[in-house]
């Protein structure tokens, strides 16, 4: 892990800085100082996720992205005297389940509190959370990421989890330059939140990006948070310091509300960089906010960071203290409809997505880094699994298919496995198809392709029509095998010689020259054997 950590320090150092630029001068002088210790990155992230709920924490408005502005808030949303609040049962178990999830301890009790602060998206000037006694505390994020130069050599980490908290989201505000105003929309005031509190344990933006890639995942999997982080659903607040190791943690910065995983690692490699400049300048790092201009790659200020006492954190009075409870501590008479069950949620909790790779990789004999992919595109491992099942292929066959051909075709077209093609053919099944009539590689692309504009023919009248079947006659094959070795004199003199890489090559001529039909297979088996045999009179030994 040591190794994996230095050099992701080291690449977050190095990138995006400009020759000339004080960043540079800084990086040469980490580079030869041997006098002190290199400054090293130290990021802590907040997440705040929107449960996946029909309606808000406290209130019954509608959780709709695309409502009209203001059309989903209450009496209790806009903060009208008077009203009160009434826990959405279904946040409770959404907090719940992603606590269980995360290896985290579930409070039996569990306290609100308010958090005083004056903002125009927030009409009631404090947002009800939980800061002394959150609902679940402790556990850890197991997460993932690729690196080597090829990207396919699997890191596996862990960060530990502080706290998930509920609380009340804030409303948005529209800033109108042009007419110089701000329009405040209170649709999303009072959505319900969970926040994850992530210890300082990542030292770079690509460990960030990846522990939040895989949040996401687990929490699509457990259905509490849909993760769209283009609508906000999933944002992320990088708190990030540098110091030297053994002396104590530097001053943090907040960078606040990231929402993409790209420039989550972006902005803190940048204010990394940032931070080791004015360290290494004889500099102090200002305890603030900031945010991250996407535009420009930089982080710029915003305020000053809050401390503890500006919140002026206080209970809450109108929320009595969340009771949990096991199925055999329920107080007698409770109606169940009024509690949460813990070993209940705990029994409901689907496979998560470190199993489902593991899985894939055990079972299907796939790469992990293909195992990535599959997970983290939705409904490509039950399309994956239901085309081996069907056809009855090489698993590694089928992954080829799917990832270089299925993949590029939905890209190209901005689909889901899940929707179907213009044809009508379900994708679920397309390859399956592509299977039967024997086609492969190249030729598979090719029918797709065709299937994916409308023609309304079948797949087996394309094979027939381009003739794209996979060729069968061992003896048409063997031909073709002969006329590329009698062409290809220098790479037989190699091949003979021991160089067995140049067989590849020879493979790869016979496929070319037959389309793709021949199957690889019995195309490496001929030219075994036809290589085997003694050079004719006059042949190039």
């Amino acid at each position: 892990m040591s190794t994996s950590l230095s050099s992701c320090s080291s690449r977050s150092r190095s990138a995006s800085v400009q020759p000339g630029s004080p960043s540079a001068a800084s990086a040469r002088h980490w580079n030869s100082s041997a006098t002190s210790p290199q400054l090293v990155g130290v990021v802590g992230l907040e997440i705040h996720a929107q449960i996946y709920a029909s309606t808000k924490l406290f209130s019954s408005s509608q959780v709709c992205f695309s409502s009209p502005p203001n059309s989903s808030v209450s009496f209790f949303d806009a903060a009208l005297p008077g009203t009160l609040p009434v826990l959405n049962r279904r946040c409770v178990e959404a907090a719940v389940m992603t606590g269980l999830a995360l290896g985290c301890t579930i409070n039996k009790r569990s306290l609100f509190d308010r958090k005083h602060y004056f903002y125009a998206d927030l009409p009631a000037g404090y947002q009800i959370t939980q800061q002394r006694l959150p609902i679940a505390v402790g556990g850890r994020l197991s997460y993932s990421h690729l690196v080597g130069r090829k990207r396919n050599q699997v890191v596996d980490k862990n960060v530990r989890i502080k706290q998930i908290q509920l609380e009340q989201d804030s409303g948005k505000s529209l800033h109108d330059s042009y007419r110089s105003q701000t329009l405040i929309d209170l649709n999303r005031a009072g959505v319900g939140l969970m926040e994850l509190v992530l210890e300082p344990d990542m030292s770079c933006g690509e460990e960030a990006a990846a522990a939040v890639r895989e949040l996401q995942l687990i929490l699509q999997a457990l259905g509490t948070c849909q993760g769209n982080m283009s609508e906000g659903q999933l944002r992320v607040d990088a708190n990030v310091s540098v110091h030297r190791p053994g002396e104590p943690l530097g001053v943090r910065t907040e960078v606040k509300n990231i929402n993409s995983a790209r420039f989550l690692a972006r902005a803190i490699d940048y204010e990394l960089q940032r931070q080791m400049a004015v360290v290494e300048g004889g500099g102090t790092v200002l305890n603030e906010t900031r945010a991250f201009d996407f535009k420009s790659g930089q982080t710029v200020p915003m305020r000053d960071k809050e401390g503890l006492q500006d919140y002026r954190f206080m209970p809450e009075p109108n929320l009595p203290p969340l009771i949990l409870y096991e199925r055999e501590t329920v107080p007698a008479h409770t109606d169940p409809r009024q509690v949460v069950l813990v070993d209940q949620l705990q029994e409901q909790l689907p496979e998560l997505p470190r199993v489902t790779r593991d899985r894939l990789v055990t079972t299907y004999g796939i790469l992990p880094e293909h195992s990535f992919t599959l997970v983290n595109e939705d409904g490509l491992v039950d399309y994956f699994v239901g085309v081996v099942q069907q056809t009855r292929a090489e698993p590694k066959k089928v992954i080829g298919w799917v990832l270089n051909d299925l993949l590029g075709l939905l890209k190209q077209q901005c689909l889901t496995v899940s929707q179907s093609c213009p044809l009508g053919v379900p994708l679920k099944w397309s390859l399956c198809v592509c299977a039967r009539v024997c086609v492969c590689g190249e030729p598979c692309r090719q029918v797709l392709q065709e299937l994916w504009k409308g023609s309304g023919k079948s797949a087996k009248h394309i094979v027939e029509e381009q003739g794209l079947g996979l060729m069968r006659d061992r003896s048409e094959i063997q031909q073709v095998c002969r006329r590329v070795i009698d062409s290809h004199p220098d790479e037989v003199s190699a091949l003979r010689a021991g160089n067995k890489n140049v067989l590849n090559k020879l493979i790869g001529q016979v496929r070319k020259q037959t389309k793709g039909r021949a199957d690889p297979q019995l195309v490496r088996a001929i030219l075994e054997e036809e290589l085997s045999r003694p050079p004719f009179h006059g042949e190039t030994t």
